[in-house]
């Protein structure tokens, strides 16, 4: 896939991922330096535990320093314009989704690019795509996605990059491939999230959901 069309993934997986961080901080009234650090932190954290794991030196954002530019002016702007502070925090599934997709896909492609194995591209997929949404939810004191009984995350991750290693493998397209594999993961994400879509529910709930 063109250099340029990695950089613009990078960058749309970079708003989406601070848009969700800035709406959790907002939601447990951070202000703008707490809207800031969870917004950096959720977007950038993924990224650079992939980088260190595979010593990729300088981090990809200080080698690009317009993103963490970019998440600053998103930070005052949605601390300071009212239509923006208004947004609540069930509003974050769609951007976490589509941050979750493009970042698993990159990091698992950078893996591969590095001549890392499918199973552990599929690991710093996974990684890349949930690690900031862990440290975010961590530090705003909610029990991460990752961690959750009720919510199909990580697994939709793993299954995503399996997914762009066999459309690769047999289309020979790495656009379509990562094209697919982030489509897969946002989609299912969503309707997981819509449907009530589980790994595993507690017997006692499934006794309830049945006598109602």
């Amino acid at each position: 896939m063109p250099i340029d069309v990695i950089y613009l993934l990078e960058m749309i997986g970079v708003v989406a991922f601070a848009t969700s961080g800035m709406i959790a901080a907002r939601a447990k009234n951070m202000d703008p330096v707490g809207v800031f650090s969870i917004a950096f932190i959720t977007a950038l954290g993924g990224g650079t535990l992939r980088d260190l794991i595979l010593d990729n030196h300088p981090l990809y954002w200080i080698q690009h320093q317009e993103q963490p530019i970019m998440i600053l002016v998103m930070a005052l702007l949605f601390s300071y314009v009212r239509p923006l502070a208004k947004i609540r925090e069930r509003n974050i599934v769609l951007p976490d989704a589509i941050g979750l997709g493009i970042f698993a896909m990159l990091g698992a492609q950078l893996a591969l690019a590095l001549d890392h194995s499918w199973f552990v591209a599929s690991l710093l997929g996974v990684m890349t795509g949930t690690f900031g949404g862990l440290l975010r939810d961590t530090l705003c004191n909610e029990v991460p996605y990752i961690f959750r009984k009720d919510q199909i995350y990580a697994s939709v991750a793993f299954a995503g990059c399996w997914l762009y290693f066999f459309m690769e493998w047999w289309t020979g397209s790495q656009t379509l491939a990562m094209a697919t594999g982030m489509t897969f993961i946002v989609v299912v994400r969503l309707l997981a999230v819509k449907y009530d879509i589980r790994l595993q529910r507690d017997p006692e709930m499934a006794q309830d959901e049945h006598r109602l």
